[in-house]
């Protein structure tokens, strides 16, 4: 008998092919091309406020506000427009709102623990004030993200140590929540400089390769979303302060220090550095092989922490549901490489492009669960001249297990290396919404799971 979740699954891929189908028949294309943003690296702060909407000079603006958030309702960005000139009338002060739902109907088809299909999803509201239109200090922003998490993931039904859907681990991997994870103010301080703190969401400002895609409308594997070498010295959501000097107003050399205590659910106070300091640096150049933009990159942290190889982290659980003790160890590090290189830029629109990507890692191999990792793909702008703001991409990754995880308990939990594909086609069905069907093959980390299958299909909706 299907659950009530079943037919809410049901409900939701039928209202997103309905949206679909309606728009195609109206022949709605975006009225401006999908905007693709250079690569930013995670955990560092982009140039402008996370969420915000491109906001025009005063001379101009009531115009071309009014333009940005209103227009028929197959043409505008946000479903709900301009609010009766309300939307505007904020962003003429400074202050925008962005707020989206993200449902998720992903499921495993064939291997893995468990055949089944599950529904979860999540709604993001980020406030951003710029300071200056605010009567505040000139160059200075501030923004703030709450999110709430509800339903189930497949990330349990693989065996595998990467989640399947990330932005359905956090802010915490089960159940509903809603969490105000992301408190950031941020300063310029030049035009190639600029200085942020607070309690920072160190997901916010990245940004897939070559499709300038956020964590909701690209790929949902962890692995493939962002460098998993991270992921012990790191958290989600945590205290911290950074700088980073701009080159064409990217990051080209940025560092921070975090709090290593994960809290995005709770302030954060109590536990304030009292497990020691995660110190970030990375050096993220422009380049320009064939006439073509890319970027090489390098990174590395390191950590005071006391953890043990089994201590979940923000983003993974290594042993799940099992209940092993090992030795605390104090301090961790990581290194970490990255590229992406553009193969086809459009000569009638540079911002439609093409390419590879790869990123490269090595860390201690106890605390860190994961020793090295490699992964590499082709994303981009779809390659059918009339669904230009769609977006694809192809990736493979490869995690090398830490060897004391692997021969933590090798007759009750056999562990080994893990590695996976998935492919995505992100269509832009409206400037706001976008359904993505993902697919999934995953050799878990888990010996005793078989390789597993996973479909899955994202709807997104920017009110």
């Amino acid at each position: 008998m299907l659950t009530f979740y079943r037919y809410a699954n049901a409900a939701c891929i039928l209202q997103a092919v309905a949206v679909y189908i309606v728009a195609v028949s109206a022949q709605a294309q975006e009225s401006t091309n999908l905007s693709i943003p250079m690569t930013q690296p995670p955990f560092v702060t982009e140039t402008e406020p996370t969420g915000s909407s491109e906001i025009a000079e005063p001379d101009s603006l009531t115009q071309t506000q009014s333009s940005l958030f209103g227009g028929p309702w197959y043409e505008r960005p946000k479903l709900t427009g301009d609010w009766f000139g309300t939307r505007s009338a904020l962003a003429g002060n400074g202050i925008t709102l962005d707020v989206s739902n993200t449902q998720y109907h992903q499921g495993v088809t064939s291997g893995g623990l468990e055949q089944a299909f599950q529904y979860g999803g999540r709604n993001d509201y980020f406030l951003n004030v710029d300071g200056e239109k605010a009567g505040l200090s000139k160059g200075s922003f501030i923004t703030l993200h709450g999110e709430t998490r509800y339903g189930e993931s497949a990330n349990s039904l693989t065996g595998a140590l990467m989640p399947v859907n990330l932005m359905l681990a956090v802010p915490q991997p089960n159940g509903s929540i809603t969490a105000l994870t992301g408190v950031k103010l941020t300063q310029f301080l030049s035009e190639q400089s600029m200085v942020y703190a607070g309690k920072i969401n160190t997901l916010d400002d990245f940004k897939q390769p070559i499709t300038g895609a956020g964590t909701l409308n690209g790929f949902q594997n962890t692995a493939l979303m962002f460098n998993p070498i991270y992921a012990r010295t790191v958290p989600y959501s945590t205290f911290g302060a950074g700088f980073a000097y701009l080159e064409n107003m990217e990051p080209l050399f940025a560092a921070a220090v975090f709090d290593t205590n994960n809290t995005p659910t709770v302030s954060g106070f109590d536990t304030f550095f009292d497990n020691g300091a995660t110190v970030f640096a990375q050096l993220n150049l422009q380049t320009r092989f064939f006439g073509l933009p890319g970027h090489q990159g390098v990174s590395g942290t390191y950590s005071s922490g006391t953890y043990t190889d089994l201590t979940p982290t923000a983003f993974l659980n290594p042993i799940e549901g099992l209940v092993i003790q090992t030795t605390p160890k104090t301090g961790s590090w990581c290194l970490a490489y990255n590229f992406d290189q553009a193969v086809y830029v459009s000569q009638d629109d540079p911002q439609r492009k093409w390419g590879v990507f790869s990123n490269l890692g090595i860390a201690d191999n106890n605390p860190s669960p994961i020793n090295w990792f490699a992964s590499a793909g082709i994303s981009g702008n779809s390659p059918f001249s009339e669904r230009k703001a769609d977006t694809f991409g192809i990736g493979y990754f490869y995690v090398g297990v830490s060897d004391p995880l692997k021969s933590l308990a090798p007759n009750l939990l056999p562990l080994q290396n893990e590695n996976g594909v998935e492919l995505y086609y992100n269509v832009q069905a409206t400037p706001w919404c976008q359904i993505t069907p993902d697919l999934q093959v995953i050799d878990p980390f888990r010996e005793r799971a078989d390789s597993s299958l996973l479909f899955g299909l994202r709807a997104k909706i920017d009110f």
